[in-house]
């Protein structure tokens, strides 16, 4: 068996990232390719939680400021995780992969509702748990819904997959002279007020000594990369 870093991993998937070129919906190019790399996963008997984001669909924030109240808008990004899930945990059984969505709010028709208990009991039997609805409650990003749910599995990572390869002083897209980090502290990220995450989710996974791994989605292989132990993207901790 190839050797990995981490046994059991809470992987976190922008929703932007599934809808590729097109900026909305769902690719099923880039779908089969990520539920190929969890497949590699899983077959190296990596433990799998994984967390979609609801911005290819809707984001509360952004969507509907200044049109919606905000906890309904954030309720409608909620609802968005919930689709990419239902999407994902499908292209994951076209791949031989068993997948379960545990949802933050009750919808029996779609989903099961999420206990700590039922991901355990799915993780150790080998299944796929995709967490889909956030934390349940509005204000809090899916980001911060990953962290929360990293740190109940009690994963040994969580893996941050974005549209930017690593953690930068500033958007490398706009400042030339971004400085890319290979290793920050959860105080420097935060003191340096760095946009890996919403503080809320840095913060979490700094009182709990959760191990974040920043990276980008499109590097070749990169989901594997990373659980083998490859210093790719930007890796946060409270001390190295």
């Amino acid at each position: 068996m190839p050797q990995i870093k981490y046994k059991r991993i809470l992987l976190k998937v922008s929703g932007e990232a599934l809808a590729g070129d097109e900026g909305h919906g769902l690719d099923f190019n880039i779908l089969h390719s990520v539920c190929a790399s969890i497949k590699e996963c899983v077959d190296m008997g990596v433990q799998v939680g994984l967390v979609i984001g609801g911005g290819n669909f809707w984001r509360g924030v952004k969507n509907g400021a200044g049109k919606l109240q905000r906890s309904h808008g954030d309720a409608m990004g909620m609802l968005a995780t919930v689709m990419n899930a239902i999407a994902v945990a499908d292209v994951l059984n076209q791949h031989g992969i068993d997948a379960r969505v545990l949802t933050a709010v009750e919808m029996h028709k779609f989903a099961e509702y999420f206990t700590r208990d039922t991901a355990e009991r799915y993780l150790n039997e080998g299944k796929v748990v995709l967490f889909a609805a956030g934390t349940g409650n509005p204000y809090f990003s899916t980001d911060t819904g990953a962290v929360l749910r990293g740190v109940e599995i009690e994963a040994d990572a969580i893996l941050m997959a974005k549209n930017v390869d690593a953690i930068y002083s500033a958007d490398p897209n706009k400042d030339p002279n971004a400085i890319k980090y290979t290793q920050l502290t959860y105080g420097e990220a935060l003191a340096k007020n760095l946009k890996a995450t919403d503080i809320t989710a840095m913060a979490l996974a700094m009182d709990n000594d959760m191990t974040m791994v920043c990276f980008g989605l499109d590097e070749e292989n990169s989901i594997v990369r990373v659980v083998r132990g490859e210093e790719i993207g930007t890796t946060v901790k409270n001390k190295f």
